[in-house]
This record gives structure tokens, C-alpha cells and sequence, in this order.
């Protein structure tokens, strides 16, 4: 465990404020749901939470789907951390944070599809390691209105084909539906 040497006092209602520096470096928003650990030592721990740590497996499975299909490395994505990775790279790719463009264009919550020139593609990641692939498609997964990930295909390949486009929206919103409360 990392010490960061800010220390906050809990409030009348039992309330603390995780400061800002710690929310920006962990990509905390507000509104963000925490999952609320106790370990045995009694220490708390916040971890986001994620609606996909109950069908992780699944994604993993419908990922590999879709890439086996469309020939392309397919991600989805967690709110803002890559969860599942099948296709290739994923040594590269999984559990990785997505780039702050790619974070923008998802809070949209519109279908982004990348066929017209290399340089116009948004970075799967910050780093420069994965500058070989493009982000061909980016489909956000919704449930009840709210944007949970995405299904992010990516290629070395500059042209989309239509039924990769098809395939992925129809995953999108069937694992939408699998997140509904």
C-alpha cells in the first residue's frame, strides 16, 4: 500500500473527501460508484465499482468473439480501465487506463467509427507503446442512460468493414442489457 501523507477528518455526517490530487491520478469522477472493503487488519478500502467484475468472464468470452469475427484486437472498457482484451495485445492493453481523448469521445456516449486517415484515429492509450494500432471503432455500452464502458476495436488495418461495425453495436447493447439494475 502506498502512503500518500494526506490525512482527512470525517465530517458530522460521517462523510470524508477523497482529495482531488488522488481522484485525478485514480480518474475518480464524481458520481463515480466506490465499492467499500474491510480487510482484516480493519483498514477500509475503496475500489470503483465496477458492473463487470460480475460478468468478467463473459466479456472475455464475447471479446474473443468479436475479434475472431472482425480479425481485429477487441477491448472493452470499464468506465475508463480496459477489463477485457482478446486478439492480441493483451499483455499491452489489459488493465490499462484508456487515453484522455478516447475518455472525452466516450463521455459523448456516440457510436465513433475511424476509416478516413491514420492520424485522425484517437489513441487507444497516454503511451506511445500501442501507436501501431488504430481505434477503428469505439461503441459505448448503456444501460438505464448511463454510459458504463465501451467496445473498442482496434486494427493495424485502416479500413472498417461494415458488419464489424454491426457486430459491435449489437454487443454494446447486449451487454447494456446484462448491466440494467
Amino acid at each position: 500500500m502506498k502512503a500518500t501523507g494526506i490525512v482527512r477528518r470525517i465530517d458530522d455526517l460521517g462523510r470524508i473527501t477523497i482529495p482531488k490530487e488522488v481522484r485525478r491520478t485514480l480518474r475518480i469522477r464524481e458520481g463515480n460508484p466506490l465499492e467499500i472493503f474491510i480487510d482484516r487488519q480493519g483498514k477500509i478500502i475503496l475500489k470503483r465499482y465496477s458492473p463487470f467484475s460480475e460478468i468478467s468472464t463473459f466479456a472475455e468470452e464475447y471479446a474473443k468473439s468479436l475479434s475472431e469475427a472482425s480479425g481485429n484486437v477487441v477491448c472493452i472498457v470499464d468506465g475508463n480501465i480496459i477489463v477485457a482484451v482478446s486478439g492480441g495485445g493483451e499483455e499491452k492493453f489489459k488493465q490499462k487506463y484508456i487515453s484522455a481523448k478516447l475518455e472525452k469521445k466516450l463521455e459523448i456516449g456516440a457510436i465513433f467509427s475511424y476509416s478516413r486517415d491514420w492520424n485522425d484515429s484517437i489513441p487507444i492509450l497516454e503511451d506511445e507503446s500501442c501507436s501501431d494500432y488504430i481505434t477503428r471503432l469505439v461503441v459505448p455500452i448503456i444501460a438505464d442512460d448511463n454510459i458504463l464502458g465501451a467496445i473498442i476495436s482496434l486494427s493495424t488495418n485502416k479500413k472498417t468493414r461494415e458488419v464489424e461495425l454491426e457486430s459491435t453495436k449489437i454487443a454494446a447493447q447486449f451487454l447494456g442489457r446484462m448491466m440494467r439494475v
